[in-house]
């Protein structure tokens, strides 16, 4: 990408998904954005580091052409958690126009591995949630009661994983405040098990080496607590695509990433009809042409990703409920 897209808010973007819920009386405007992986000094592989920054710049652009309400990110804003990642990432947030909120994801929080030292999960919270309360967060947006999970990890644990876990914490909060919300969205950087298994049905049925990425440790609880609560809709990141599942009456929708094919963010317009949530790319052809041959060719999972991409991008809106 060797520029801005020039949208100026006059693209409605693709319809991804139209669903009966949530609904608000107050027209509610939230752009969702997913695994940035912001890198000031990596280059290469599937995620176009080198195009990082301007990837980010571009979404920030064009939200601000949108008059979006609040600006949410479901995780991986750096490439592994380096602090100086964080900060060319805040220098580009910062000319937002709207409240900006991330969870963390797989890649912001501390790992066994890392060679750094990480942006301690305090500070990230401090950044990037309400009052810099941290974890679980809710903030009332408009119509609609968002509600910010860690699944990621922090300092003391998932550091040897790459997987996601809602803690019990986490569960007991959500038991206790989900029943005060009028119209929760749930914001979380891993996906249900139902997003997991389409993968496992591509890998089964195209591409038997395709490798499974890190899923949802011990999701039967967390799936139940928000079933139970009648949770209409959680957005979701992580495997850099758009998808949509639904499992026990509780709906996700999967948000592209900003960083690789097919370089977009999501948009949802929340009205007493519904919501519609709609796909808005981030870079030209060029950049998009790029982007699918760096990811198709990167690895065999590589491949598979981007094959159920485009599978998914034919079939939009992938969900019609209205």
């Amino acid at each position: 990408m060797t520029g801005p897209v020039d949208h100026s808010g006059s693209s409605p973007g693709s319809l991804m998904a139209s669903l009966q819920r949530p609904r608000s009386d107050e027209p509610t405007r939230i752009a969702v954005v997913a695994d940035p992986h912001v890198s000031t000094r990596e280059e290469g592989t599937s995620k176009l580091f080198e195009h990082t920054e301007q990837h980010l710049e571009n979404a920030v652009a064009d939200i601000n052409e949108r008059d979006v309400d609040y600006t949410l990110c479901v995780g991986d804003i750096t490439k592994d958690g380096e602090p100086w990642n964080f900060e060319a990432a805040d220098e580009i947030l910062a000319d937002l126009d709207s409240p900006f909120r991330s969870v963390p994801g797989n890649h912001d929080v501390p790992k066994e591995r890392d060679d750094h030292e990480n942006l301690p999960m305090e500070e990230f919270a401090a950044r990037y949630t309400p009052d810099g309360e941290g974890f679980p967060f809710h903030e009332r947006v408009g119509g609609v009661d968002v509600v910010g999970l860690n699944s990621s990890g922090g300092k003391e644990w998932l550091t040897d994983s790459h997987d996601g876990l809602v803690t019990d914490e986490q569960l007991e909060w959500l038991d206790e405040h989900l029943p005060e919300f009028d119209n929760p969205l749930i914001a979380v950087h891993h996906n249900l098990p139902t997003m997991s298994d389409q993968l496992v049905e591509h890998r089964d049925n195209n591409e038997p080496e395709m490798a499974i990425p890190p899923v949802m440790q011990n999701p039967e609880a967390f799936t139940d607590t928000l079933a139970e609560n009648d949770v209409a809709l959680m957005v979701t990141g992580h495997l850099h695509m758009p998808s949509a599942t639904v499992e026990q009456g509780v709906r996700e929708l999967m948000t592209p990433t900003t960083c690789s094919f097919p370089q977009s963010y999501m948009l949802l317009e929340i009205t007493s009809e519904g919501t519609e949530a709609r796909l808005i790319p981030v870079t030209d052809h060029e950049g998009m042409m790029r982007g699918h041959r760096e990811r198709s060719g990167d690895s065999t999972t590589g491949k598979g990703l981007t094959d159920m991409t485009a599978i998914r991008l034919a079939q939009f809106p992938l969900v019609d409920e209205r």
